[in-house]
């Protein structure tokens, strides 16, 4: 659905069909009543919606974000991400989407940002990718990954130490808030700091 004043897309319609061996193509003023009155209406809506992008190559992306609220350790961030994507795989393999076309974007397990004693870059590493090897299948295409709040150091750092330890999906960054933290800082809104963010950025 295309807004006519600028032809920006704002919205989309699935068409329904309900196809009976018996009796043929049944009309949408016929089954949706039918789902209304059994309360099925509900859950028509995002299995419609599913099967329409997945045919369209509209690619889901998912972000089971977790945040780094809290004092807590690496430990529990661990086993607060198992939980989550085990979950989160569950709910995609019940509405059956296709792995192959799915993005997952992960946070990574890092010590929550009040403890004072944060888990160095090696632990976050091999944290992230034990849970991420039990829990994301195979047939994903790539993960990306959230900063969270982390610095540009941090994030890039945690990242490169799980390339070097090698995973089975490609791995990459979605935190542009961490990328762009020095170069904002460096410009704070002023036309005469533009070149030293500039360079701050490269």
């Amino acid at each position: 659905i295309f807004r006519t004043h600028d032809r920006v897309l704002v919205g989309a319609e699935a068409l329904l069909r309900w196809n009976r061996r018996e009796d043929g193509a049944i009309s949408p003023a016929v089954f949706i009543e039918v789902a209304e009155q059994s309360g099925l209406i509900e859950a028509i809506g995002p299995e419609v919606m599913r099967a329409a992008c997945q045919e369209a190559s509209i690619v889901p992306i998912v972000e089971p974000e977790v945040l780094l609220d809290g004092d807590h350790g690496a430990e529990r961030s661990e086993s607060v991400h198992l939980a989550t994507l085990e979950a989160l795989f569950t709910e995609l393999a019940r509405q059956d989407v296709s792995l192959e076309h799915v993005i997952l974007k992960a946070s990574m397990c890092v010590s929550g940002k009040e403890n004072p004693k944060q888990a160095p870059v090696a632990e976050v590493a091999e944290r992230t990718l034990r849970v991420l090897k039990r829990t994301v299948p195979a047939a994903l295409p790539g993960i990306v990954f959230l900063s969270g709040g982390q610095t540009d150091e941090n994030a890039t750092a945690h990242l490169d130490a799980m390339n070097r330890l090698g995973a089975p999906w490609p791995l990459t960054f979605s935190y542009s808030r961490a990328l762009q933290a020095v170069a904002l800082k460096t410009w704070r809104g002023q036309a005469g700091n533009v070149a030293t963010a500039q360079k701050a950025f490269q």
